[in-house]
């Protein structure tokens, strides 16, 4: 067995730095979980407007309204089976902002030949995911299609009042950190919320995943 990245990138993934191929290699099949601790350099978000949308995004672990800078951050991955059987890695993220922690909270599935990523405590935004190796081996990661569930309610998330992800991540020798750059742009509004910075790794064992990671509840519909 592959992991999830590895199944959707195929002969791509040998392109990933080594480093970028162990990271994304978190699976059940490898049983290793990964743990990223380092700073964000910066912490930026769009105009004034924004904020009461960022607000929103806040109260479930989505998004986050504050901005910083030498941030000090946590992003643990975890391989697990969710409640229907699917292999899950946890991509939550912990930001130290002053007395305040946020997170933004999110969970990768496959689907098919896609990969899925529910974001926020309650999985209630469902993402496909578009990724492509650079060519300094880095992972680019671009959000595509966004649908809304809870409860009986499902549909397709109109664009113009969300945006689309980028997020880049790649390894560098020189100072031997992953360094990760995001921009969530609305096509009409422009800028809305990003961040970059570095951070180091540690492996362990995938046995236990903490029950703080995982969502409050877990959505079937893709």
């Amino acid at each position: 067995m592959t992991s999830i990245f590895e199944t959707v990138l195929g002969a791509e993934y040998g392109r990933l730095h080594p480093m970028m191929q162990r990271r994304f290699g978190v699976g059940l099949s490898s049983g290793e979980a990964c743990v990223g601790r380092g700073l964000m350099s910066a912490i930026r978000r769009g105009p004034w407007w924004t904020v009461p949308f960022l607000q929103i995004g806040r109260m479930r672990n989505i998004l986050i309204p504050d901005t910083g800078t030498d941030v000090p951050f946590v992003i643990e991955n975890y391989p697990y089976l969710d409640p229907f059987g699917r292999e899950t890695v946890t991509f939550v993220r912990e930001y130290t902002l002053g007395a305040k922690r946020r997170r933004f909270d999110a969970t990768m599935i496959l689907d098919g030949d896609r990969i899925v990523d529910y974001l926020g405590t309650h999985q209630h935004l469902a993402v496909d995911l578009d990724l492509r190796v650079d060519d300094r081996g880095g992972l680019v990661l671009t959000s595509d299609a966004q649908r809304f569930h809870e409860g009986p309610v499902g549909f397709r998330f109109p664009m113009l009042f969300s945006g689309r992800a980028r997020l880049r991540e790649y390894y560098d020798d020189a100072d031997q950190l992953f360094h990760v750059d995001l921009e969530v742009r609305n096509h009409r509004f422009g800028f809305l919320f990003g961040y970059h910075g570095a951070f180091e790794c540690e492996w362990m064992p995938a046995t236990d995943v903490p029950a703080r990671l995982k969502p409050r509840r877990h959505e079937r519909r893709t």
